[in-house]
């Protein structure tokens, strides 16, 4: 329950959308975002760092944790913004970054919003 008393539905999803600095203030700025968290998803190497990421020796993605209200915010606003934040269909790319740890990806924690993104 939330301080006006309503209900809130406390959920997560995970995103790759290029630099998630930039991608992180884009979903950190809406209503109904809980918070936010940069890091990597989606490769071999256990704990990486910066340095092997953005050398692209690991490979992962640069992402995006948000935690979210659904009873505030809904699945298509966020993914709404996941594809104006970025280009999907630049392969390993995003403006002036450039390798596999800038791709595109959509991680999501529940089958609800399996159905619900874009090949759902």
């Amino acid at each position: 329950v939330d301080s006006s008393g309503r209900s809130s539905e406390v959920a997560s999803l995970v995103v790759a959308a290029g630099c998630f600095w930039g991608v992180e203030l884009a979903f950190a700025r809406l209503p109904g975002v809980i918070s936010t968290e940069v890091g990597y998803i989606g490769g071999s190497t256990p704990r990486p760092t910066y340095s092997a990421v953005s050398k692209g020796k690991s490979g992962h993605a640069e992402a995006v944790r948000i935690i979210f209200d659904a009873s505030t915010i809904g699945l298509t606003t966020l993914f709404g913004v996941f594809f104006d934040v970025h280009d999907p269909t630049t392969l390993n790319r995003q403006g002036n970054d450039v390798g596999t740890q800038y791709r595109s990806a959509i991680f999501y924690s529940d089958e609800r919003q399996g159905a619900a993104g874009p090949d759902g």
